[in-house]
C-alpha cells in the first residue's frame, strides 16, 4: 500500500524559507512521478513542482527561482525547498505520486493516484 506523509509546514513571515518533506513507502520509489500540489481556501488544487521518474523537474512560473523540488533516494523522501516566501504561497501543500513511470514531470491533478494528508504553510506579510 502506497503511503505518503508530509512534514515541515508552518508559519513564517514573507521572505522566509521552509523545507517540506514527504516520506514515501509501499512502492518502488524511484519509478514514479512525484509532485507537490497546493490548495488555498476557495481555490482549486494546483501543481507546484514535479520530478519525473528520470529526475527532470518542472515548477510553475509563480514559484520559479524560489522553489526547488528534489529527491533523497536513499531515504525515499521528496523535498520542496521554498525560499523568498510570499503571502500568496499560503496553502495546504500535498505530496503526490503518479503510480506509473513518467519520462517528463507532470503537474496535472489527474496524473496522480496517491496523495498525502497535507501540511499547512502560512506566510504572513
Amino acid at each position: 500500500q502506497v503511503q505518503l506523509v508530509e512534514s515541515g509546514g508552518g508559519s513564517v513571515q514573507a521572505g522566509g524559507s521552509l523545507r517540506l518533506s514527504c516520506s514515501a513507502s509501499g512502492y518502488t520509489y524511484s519509478s514514479y512521478c512525484m509532485a507537490w500540489f497546493r490548495q488555498a481556501p476557495g481555490k482549486e488544487r494546483e501543481g507546484v513542482a514535479s520530478i519525473s521518474s528520470e529526475g527532470s523537474t518542472s515548477v510553475i512560473d509563480s514559484v520559479k527561482g524560489r522553489f526547488t523540488i528534489s529527491k533523497g533516494n536513499a531515504k525515499n523522501t521528496l523535498y520542496l525547498q521554498m525560499n523568498s516566501l510570499k503571502p500568496e504561497d499560503t496553502a495546504m501543500y500535498y505530496c503526490a505520486a503518479s503510480g506509473r513511470y513518467c519520462y517528463r514531470p507532470r503537474l496535472g491533478v489527474a496524473e496522480y493516484n496517491y496523495w498525502g494528508q497535507g501540511t499547512q504553510v502560512t506566510v504572513s506579510s
